[in-house]
Parts: structure tokens; C-alpha cells; sequence
């Protein structure tokens, strides 16, 4: 107890002492422990920038989603194309072959051989 009365009557002595410790308590306070905190607002930029980022990525997807439907209303062929592209679909007279690039010759197993 006498050494924390000893600090305390140090700090009375130098005036500016305490208001040094007064600003240094308010910057951290201010800085770092208050829910408004300077840092708080450093993250909330930066959320908001990453957000930001995000609703362009989705506008432009959505751009390009509107004008494939409008290319899909208007032209019967590129429903046909993308049917036959990404659906494997094909006319009663046609055969399909899907060439897969994911096995190269030397990643086959070892019962299968190459023609």
C-alpha cells in the first residue's frame, strides 16, 4: 500500500505526469478498447472494400447472365448449342463422343491400353 501511495504522490508532483498518463489511458482507450475504435474502423474499411468487390463480381455475372437469355430468346440455335455443349444432348441421327483430356496416355492405368 505504501509504494502504490508513493506513485500516486509522484504523479501530484509533476504536473505534467498526469496528463501524460491522462492522454496515453484516452489513446488506447479511443484506439483500441472502445467499440468505435480506430481499429474497428480500419476493419469495417476494410469489409466494406471486400464487399464492395463482391457486388461488382456479381453484377457482372448478372450482366452476363442477362445477355445470354436475351441471346437464348431470340436465337433457337444458341439453345441448341449450349443443349448440345453442356448437356451432352443430340438429334435422333447424331452419336455423341465426349473426349475427356483429364487421363493423359502415361496417368491410364496400367489394364487399359491406348488405341
Amino acid at each position: 500500500m505504501n509504494r502504490f501511495k508513493s506513485i500516486l504522490n509522484a504523479i501530484r508532483r509533476h504536473k505534467s505526469l498526469k496528463y501524460i498518463i491522462v492522454v496515453v489511458i484516452a489513446v488506447v482507450i479511443v484506439g483500441f478498447v472502445d467499440e468505435n475504435s480506430i481499429w474497428n474502423h480500419f476493419r469495417n474499411k476494410q469489409k466494406i472494400n471486400e464487399l464492395k468487390a463482391e457486388i461488382e463480381r456479381y453484377n457482372r455475372q448478372h450482366e452476363q447472365a442477362k445477355a445470354q437469355l436475351k441471346r437464348l430468346n431470340s436465337n433457337p440455335k444458341a439453345i441448341e448449342k449450349i443443349a448440345r455443349e453442356r448437356y451432352f444432348m443430340k438429334a435422333d441421327d447424331e452419336d455423341i463422343f465426349v473426349l475427356s483430356e483429364d487421363l493423359q496416355p502415361e496417368q491410364m492405368p496400367e489394364d487399359e491400353t491406348t488405341e
